[in-house]
């Protein structure tokens, strides 16, 4: 596929950090083949109304934040809004959803906002109002005071289902429009960070739109359907969340892993019953959440739901399933992957006949098996690793200095301080010699 040289930027630049690109995936996704026809019914049926929530399962380093990542990425060109939430013990504790929601109105994003998108998928849907307020011909443009009448009647036939639920959803997007319409827009900005999640919004902007209070625990699920309703409106299918590293609950306290066990099967039970037209809910996590007895295992009700047999074959997994595996990495597939990223470097490299020349094919499969070879052989752990490496180390250096070939100048190191505490514990002792012993 072809690349804008931002885009080919931003995968680089990401990859030279050690961290997954947040767009553009595609472009260097591999093994991922199996899924796609699924995932794109899954998408349309979602579009079309419907709700779907999947769990991905696999070890660490196999890829289930690219895989996430490059999901939404698709998802995002076919007109749906993304977000991303990492779970952690003490920023985003699963079982804390008004916290959840916060930091999904966040990083909310589309094709045109990178994150923070709330504001123009808002101002998208108002405009939306009156456009068919307009076509009706009952209010001429230049009525504006008659045309917010108009909005708000029609916002309010909109936001039926969502007023009965969290009727200060639509009382804060009332207070929002009398704002923008005011001039006032350091009010209209306060109300929609309230309407975000956001704590501390000043009790001024709070009483011009006539709510109070913070949006809690089970305001914030009424608010997330308020939200697919304002997305659909303003032409986005739907939304597409990532709950991503799930398994972080099982290092928390067991009182607070449950409550966080229950709020999951609530989102699932939540979704199955209709309630959030147009959510793809995602969660990611490791085999042993799903299957040890400080994960799912421990609220029955939650493991019923997510159960899938995965003792037969991975060739035969069914995508379709509530539960999917990710394969692990296998030294074929880190090759094609580096290659993949070599050919993107070439595209925007001072000097692609020494890229291509001096970092062939050959080459990254032996870059490929040593970085391997130094983790233990666990090729499972070394994509990240291996990419940062490839590139800012080999990439860069071809690039830069017309002397350096890789064959003659460079010896690959591993030091602990650039490794993950797992990529560390991989590498390991790899001979006796290597232990070091502590004599009186």
């Amino acid at each position: 596929m072809s690349l804008s040289p931002r885009r080919r930027e931003e995968i680089i630049d990401a990859l030279r950090r050690g961290t997954v690109p947040r767009s553009s995936l595609d472009a260097f996704a591999v093994g991922l083949g199996a899924f796609e026809g699924v995932l794109d019914e899954e998408l349309r049926k979602v579009a079309a109304g419907g709700s779907v929530f999947k769990s991905v399962r696999g070890e660490y380093g196999c890829g289930k934040t690219f895989f996430a990542r490059w999901l939404a990425d698709h998802a995002r060109k076919l007109g749906f809004a993304s977000s991303e939430v990492q779970v952690s013990e003490t920023e985003t504790p699963l079982h804390r959803l008004e916290t959840v929601y916060r930091r999904l109105m966040e990083r909310l994003s589309t094709a045109d906002t990178p994150q923070g998108a709330w504001r123009n998928i808002v101002d998208g849907w108002f405009f939306a109002l009156e456009e068919d307020i307009l076509a009706e011909g009952t209010v001429q443009g230049d009525d504006q005071k008659a045309l917010i009448e108009r909005t708000n009647e029609l916002l309010e036939q909109r936001l039926t289902k969502v007023t009965n639920a969290a009727p200060t959803f639509s009382a804060a997007l009332r207070g929002y429009r009398e704002a923008q319409a005011a001039g006032d827009r350091g009010t209209g900005e306060a109300i929609l960070a309230w309407m975000a999640g956001q704590p501390n919004v000043a009790a001024g902007a709070k009483r011009f739109a006539g709510v109070k209070g913070d949006i809690d625990h089970f305001g914030s699920l009424s608010f997330l359907q308020g939200v697919l309703t304002v997305l659909r409106d303003s032409g986005h299918p739907g939304l597409l969340l990532v709950l991503d590293e799930v398994e972080t609950i099982q290092r928390v306290r067991s009182d607070v892993r449950d409550k966080s066990l229950n709020a999951l099967r609530q989102l699932i039970d939540e979704i199955d019953s209709g309630r959030f037209p147009g959510l793809y809910l995602v969660v990611t996590g490791t085999p042993a959440f799903f299957d040890g007895p400080q994960g799912i295992q421990r609220l029955e009700p939650l493991a019923q739901r997510l159960h899938v047999d995965f003792q037969t074959d991975a060739r035969f997994d069914n995508p379709r399933a509530v539960q999917i595996r990710l394969p692990a990495f296998s030294l074929e597939r880190l090759w094609q992957v580096g290659c993949k990223i070599r050919d993107i470097y070439h595209e925007h490299a001072n000097a692609p006949e020494r890229i291509s020349q001096r970092c062939n094919d050959e080459y990254i499969r032996e870059l490929a098996a040593a970085v391997a070879g130094k983790l233990g052989g666990k090729v499972g752990v070394a994509p990240r690793i291996f990419l940062k490496k490839l590139v800012d180390d080999i990439l860069d250096r071809i690039d830069q200095h017309p002397e350096f070939d890789p064959t003659q100048h460079y010896a690959l190191t591993l030091s602990d301080t650039e490794l993950t505490p797992i990529e560390r514990q991989a590498m390991g002792a790899a001979d006796v010699d290597d232990i070091e012993l502590e004599l009186e």
